[in-house]
């Protein structure tokens, strides 16, 4: 009897454990934000929330309020809804919300990159200030103009192709010819070899072309990988995918190409000097390759589908770039000079910046996430407090309570090209709700320590083939009734969406 009763003891024990482990038994204290931990144990609302985080998110706010508690796969998450406070949540101290923790994680899970350098968010964002800001931007916008040439406007001599009218899906046209464009400027070109500077530059297309089927591949395999959803056959052709990009981005391969940016360099020479393995050093560059170039592609996209979609928002644009060629003193004409636009030409453009602001608040959904180091209190703008746990999770999910806020911006679900701009053309930095000025009007790159440091470069890359398209092209959709597709649920919280379908369209050029 006593062994019986010893063993039962154990089995009711490891079964209280369990419990413990999946959740079961946690209540929400004094002071701490609404509790929900869901339908299942330990997995609590992740079915919902990885089906689609938008709806489930609104959903919890209409039930809960803005501030709120929720269990996702073992972990519980406190999301902060209120725009007015998100202030208080992007610059906490990394010492209370610490970034760098999922950003590990998520790497090693996607890129199986393993970083082991101390202080590297610091190295990182040191680069991005070096070579993504400044005069290092400006190097690389001459880069980008360069490659954009090339790999847009190679069969500009040829009197068929400049006559007829080319057929192609605007997704796939616009993420194709901005990711590779993008990837010659940051990781090099071929030098020039016997067969001179244009075999160069036909080798750098045709490589570019076969690493972004690729790509897009390992693209489409993202949004569950970082979930960690994959089916079998879909696991093996991710490290079939992972693989081939350590291979094409390798150290020993770069060393076989010119004009290989700072920004790649100077990381590259630090996990070297840091003593880091060559192998690992490959997987970084895959992790800087889809950094640099996984959202501007997706976003390309919808600006021209906007633009065609809005024939107010195409005349006042292309006034725009017009004015702007005329009084940098260029012209484009058959057989002319290509035209080349410039770092300072870039600032000389309010309502290309608009459009791109408009399109990228209806566009790009960002999940900011932290961990919680210590016990805290998180303060509200409007004076409320919330007891937040160490070990828990903190998020934001901007889209909805401030993109998306029709006090903020009215009408949210239209597009507006010159929603901000002031009557007097200038840019428009203020916006209220509650009669109180936002910190923030739009979080398209996120905030705090985890904003992209390549923004700068991002909204360059997408100037710059906006206005190579409207300087050198004709382009239409094939439909013009076509219209907008909806965005892809999947992909909510990894930064620009993406459609669940393409878009038919025809371009030739204009001269």
């Amino acid at each position: 009897m006593d062994l019986l009763l010893l063993i039962l003891l154990s089995l009711a024990a490891a079964l209280l454990g369990g419990l413990y482990l999946l959740g079961a038994f946690r209540q929400r204290r004094p002071g701490e934000p609404p509790l929900d931990k869901g339908p299942i144990p330990w997995l609590g609302h992740v079915l919902e929330f990885r089906r689609d985080t938008n709806k489930f998110l609104e959903r919890m706010r209409k039930k809960h309020g803005d501030v709120f508690t929720i269990q996702l796969g073992g972990f519980y998450f406190t999301f902060l809804q209120d725009p007015l406070s998100f202030g208080a949540f992007t610059q906490e101290s990394r010492e209370k919300l610490d970034f760098v923790i999922f950003a590990k994680q998520l790497v090693r899970q996607v890129f199986g990159f393993i970083d082991t350098i101390k202080d590297d968010l610091k190295i990182l964002h040191a680069a991005s200030n070096k070579h993504l800001k400044g005069e290092g931007l400006k190097v690389l916008t001459e880069a980008m103009m360069s490659n954009l040439q090339n790999v847009m406007l190679h069969k500009l001599g040829s009197d068929s192709d400049r006559m007829s009218w080319n057929e192609d899906s605007l997704f796939m046209y616009s993420y194709n010819v901005v990711f590779r464009a993008g990837y010659l400027a940051l990781f090099g070109n071929e030098p020039p070899s016997e067969g001179g500077e244009e075999e160069a530059k036909e080798k750098d297309r045709v490589e570019s072309q076969d690493l972004f089927s690729e790509f897009r591949k390992y693209d489409q395999l993202f949004p569950d990988l970082a979930y960690g959803v994959l089916l079998p056959r879909e696991r093996w052709e991710a490290e079939r995918l992972k693989s081939h990009f350590w291979k094409a981005l390798s150290v020993q391969k770069m060393k076989t190409k010119e004009n290989i940016n700072g920004w790649i360099r100077d990381l590259k020479q630090t996990k070297e000097e840091s003593g880091m393995e060559e192998s690992m050093i490959d997987r970084y560059m895959f992790v800087l390759l889809w950094a640099s170039q996984g959202n501007t592609g997706p976003s390309s996209f919808w600006v021209l589908l906007f633009l065609m979609k809005h024939p107010d928002a195409m005349a006042a644009v292309k006034e725009e770039v017009d004015d702007l060629l005329r009084q940098s003193g260029q012209s484009v004409q058959p057989g002319g000079p290509l035209v080349d636009l410039t770092s300072e030409m870039l600032l000389k453009t309010p309502i290309l910046d608009s459009i791109v602001e408009e399109t990228l608040r209806l566009t790009a959904a960002p999940l900011l996430t932290r961990g919680v180091k210590v016990d805290m209190t998180i303060k509200m703008a409007d004076g409320r407090q919330y007891a937040i746990r160490k070990g828990d999770r903190m998020g934001m999910f901007p889209y909805r309570v401030l993109h998306l806020d029709p006090e903020i911006h009215p009408d949210p679900q239209s597009f507006k090209y010159d929603r901000f701009l002031n009557p007097d053309g200038t840019r428009k930095t203020d916006f209220y709700k509650g009669g109180t000025k936002l910190k923030f009007a739009t979080m398209p790159w996120g905030g705090g320590v985890s904003m992209c440091p390549g923004r700068f470069f991002a909204v360059n890359e997408l100037k710059q083939f906006v206005f190579l398209m409207l300087v050198y092209f004709e382009f239409e959709l094939k439909n013009p009734d076509e219209e907008i597709p909806q965005i892809d649920h999947k992909r909510w919280g990894f930064g620009s969406m993406q459609p669940i379908r393409d878009v038919p369209f025809r371009y030739r050029f204009r001269y």
